[in-house]
């Protein structure tokens, strides 16, 4: 559980988690394990399509959140259940309580639920009603013992090793145990057996509750939660208002994804549909006491929410975890309050408060690793930096994020305090295109990777020489969208850019009003600034009468295209020019090799370099981008070599790596190595913030790896 005070305090939290030589091992195995076993799983579905239906139907359900309850509580009453509704996390803590009490229980089993984890409800009945609560969930088991929260929804003890469980259970058991993980689950199995007999009361979650009938359904891969919901005479089971769906169909449809997605198997071990009262021995008249508690605690106002109500899509998978490059860096204790990965930071804001969220938000580097495997079509980036510009209102926005804001809206302003930068940096430039050192403002932290220094001449000032000759009737015409980057710090991938276009029948216009995309300011929560930043880039594009708007950034395209609609796209003043000014937009290899279709005779006959790849997280994820630059690579001539890993982040996020520079200099030299373990001396990317980042470490490493953006080569090799 992450209850750090502040960034720094939460810095400090993370190194020591980057420190965890087992758990960086541990989750490198599991993270690149799941790929492989969940395209396996989903490989004959139509994924996109179920995810598409699930995220209807939960999106449905999510409107009819108050209906749904009514018909649930009467159909399960019908059936000799209980059904209560909890307000909040300590109405759900004391209705349970009073139901043990009141039945005279005094020792509880339960099987994993992390709603329950949610209210603290063993917290509650253990330090205020001196009740025994066992988990017998195994990981949750250990955990318990270990008196910590879980660091993944699912597999809530994946940080620890069989050596720290064997330490463990030696000290419950008072015997020496040895490190066999099967004798390991013996000596648990053999432990918690009798807690099963003993037990009075058993504690479920649950995954699913059917308004048609009352019912409700459990997905385990354990026996534990069968034995939790029959063997004790009093079954409590505690879920949230957003497991409730209409039909039992809506149900199985979820199930087709649920395993698949968690842990990439088919199907789960145990599928556990629970209706109403049965018989029960233990019980003095035979039957058994069944109470379903409901928690709101905030589900509803989120039902209710036009931005977060998605939020109620979500089916507990653990898969945003899964993919997440941060978590598999620090793991679940850093990435998360109760709730971890990229719905943690979400779910955390609306259950556990701002407090407890702010510095979590701040740790999504935007890759959109979850967003494209979320088993119900969530917008979760997005939705974390929603959550980020609300704290940021309501806590006060920091100086130094007030100050970008001011000067990035004000385009002339950032310009000029970019071509001051190019003489300011003259004390500490080098030859070679790198500051000698790093200047005395930045944290030592910052200090794993060179840093580019500004170009001499922006492509915005070179403009007039290398602009093409027009065309009378030109196939295509193009607007340059050069973002900062390409236009102050790397301008040759613009000249590139337009070179590698000679002799296509293209014109070429470059807007001297565009500015940075603003990616940078929505990074930060500066929502106001980024939306300012939108207009202007936008109405500097409207005078063009341009077909494409090319932009040779994988961040820019896609925040072009994608993040412009989201924030003028309701506004009746913008909306039908915001959607013109985004279709057009394209990226580099896309327009190349989609596009303008360029072919093996546009290029060198002669053998290429052998390279590897790159692929930016916003070009392969948020444009959907995985075969252009490929293809272009092999027309070009190029011996193109796969590196292990070539769509997992490179570290740099933007402002990400200037606020986590521990989690980006790992993630950087991870990156490195398997370019290197490709054979290739050449990497290539579509993104100037891949290049600057990889190519920092590169000169940083002294690693012989040269990186280039793909323009680069592509105009080296046109004939």
């Amino acid at each position: 559980m992450q209850d750090a005070k502040n960034l720094k305090e939460y810095r400090k939290e993370i190194r020591e988690s980057l420190d965890n030589d087992f758990l960086r091992t541990a989750m490198d195995k599991f993270a690149v394990a799941y790929r492989g076993s969940r395209a396996n799983a989903f490989k004959d579905m139509d994924e996109k399509a179920l995810i598409r239906e699930i995220a209807d139907a939960k999106d449905a359900a999510a409107q009819r959140i108050d209906e749904l309850f009514v018909q649930f509580k009467e159909e399960a009453e019908k059936r000799g259940a209980v059904v209560h509704l909890a307000k909040d996390a300590q109405e759900a803590n004391e209705i349970i309580g009073r139901i043990a009490v009141e039945e005279n229980c005094k020792t509880i089993v339960k099987s994993k639920s992390m709603t329950a984890e949610e209210t603290l409800l063993n917290h509650h009945l253990e330090d205020d009603l001196n009740l025994k609560v066992v988990e017998t969930d195994l990981g949750e088991w250990i955990i318990q013992m270990r008196h910590e929260g879980p660091s993944h929804m699912v597999m809530p003890a994946i940080h620890l090793s069989r050596h720290q469980v064997s330490d463990l259970f030696s000290d419950v058991t008072g015997q020496k145990q040895g490190d066999d993980v099967q004798a390991l689950v013996k000596v648990a199995r053999r432990e918690l057996r009798q807690a099963f007999v003993d037990a009075d009361m058993g504690i479920s979650g649950g995954n699913f509750a059917i308004a048609e009938t009352g019912s409700i359904g459990l997905v385990t891969n354990e026996g534990n939660a069968r034995l939790v919901t029959t063997l004790p005479r009093v079954h409590v089971a505690l879920m949230g208002l957003d497991k409730l769906t209409p039909k039992l169909h809506d149900a199985l449809r979820v199930l087709k994804a649920l395993p698949r997605n968690a842990t990439g198997q088919a199907i789960t071990s145990y599928v556990t549909w629970i209706t109403g009262s049965n018989e029960c021995a233990a019980a003095e008249d035979d039957r058994k006491k069944v109470h379903f508690v409901f928690l709101d605690n905030g589900r509803r106002a989120l039902a209710k929410d036009p931005v977060f109500s998605q939020v109620h899509r979500c089916v507990r998978c653990g898969a945003c975890a899964n993919v997440c490059p941060v978590y598999r860096m620090v793991g679940g204790h850093k990435m998360g309050h109760i709730y971890i990965g990229a719905i943690g930071l979400i779910l955390t804001y609306f259950y556990h408060g701002t407090e407890k969220a702010k510095n979590l938000v701040q740790n999504c580097i935007n890759c959109g690793a979850c967003k494209e495997i979320c088993a119900g079509g969530i917008d979760l980036p997005g939705l974390i930096k929603d959550i980020q510009a609300r704290i940021l209102e309501e806590e006060g926005h920091p100086m130094y994020s007030s100050f970008l804001a001011k000067m990035m809206k004000n385009r002339k302003l950032f310009h000029k305090f970019l071509r001051i930068a190019k003489t300011a940096q003259k004390p500490v430039k080098g030859k070679d295109g790198f500051m000698r050192h790093l200047p005395m403002i930045f944290m030592p932290d910052h200090d794993f990777r060179a840093l580019p220094t500004v170009a001499e001449v922006p492509f915005r000032d070179m403009w007039a020489k290398v602009q093409p000759a027009k065309v009378a009737a030109p196939k295509y015409k193009v607007g340059l969208f050069s973002g900062c980057v390409q236009d102050f710090v790397y301008p040759e991938q613009s000249v590139a850019t337009v070179e590698s276009m000679r002799n296509k029948d293209v014109n070429l216009e470059f807007p001297m009003d565009q500015s940075c995309c603003g990616l940078p300011l929505q990074m930060m929560g500066e929502v106001t600034a980024a939306r300012d930043v939108a207009i202007q880039n936008m109405e500097a594009f409207e005078g063009t009468d341009c077909d494409y708007i090319l932009t040779m950034c994988a961040s820019c395209a896609s925040h072009l295209k994608h993040n412009y609609m989201k924030m003028l796209g309701k506004d009746p003043q913008y909306a039908t020019r915001v959607k013109e000014f985004a279709d057009k937009v394209i990226d580099y290899s896309s327009f190349m090799n989609d596009v303008l279709g360029v072919e093996k005779e546009d290029f060198l006959d002669s053998a290429g370099d052998s390279v590897t790849y790159h692929a930016p997280c916003h070009l392969c994820r948020g444009l959907d981008v995985k075969a252009a630059p490929r293809e272009l690579m092999a027309k070009a001539g190029l011996d193109y070599k796969e590196s292990a890993e070539e769509e997992v982040c490179c570290g740099f996020g933007g402002t990400y790596s200037v606020k986590f520079p521990k989690i980006s200099e790992q993630l950087l030299e991870k990156k490195i190595n398997n370019a290197k373990e490709s054979g290739a001396k050449i990497l290539l990317t579509d993104c100037p913030g891949c290049v600057m980042q990889i190519r920092g470490g590169a000169k940083k490493q002294g690693a012989d790896l040269e990186v280039k953006h793909i323009a680069e080569y592509m105009a080296a090799r046109r004939k």
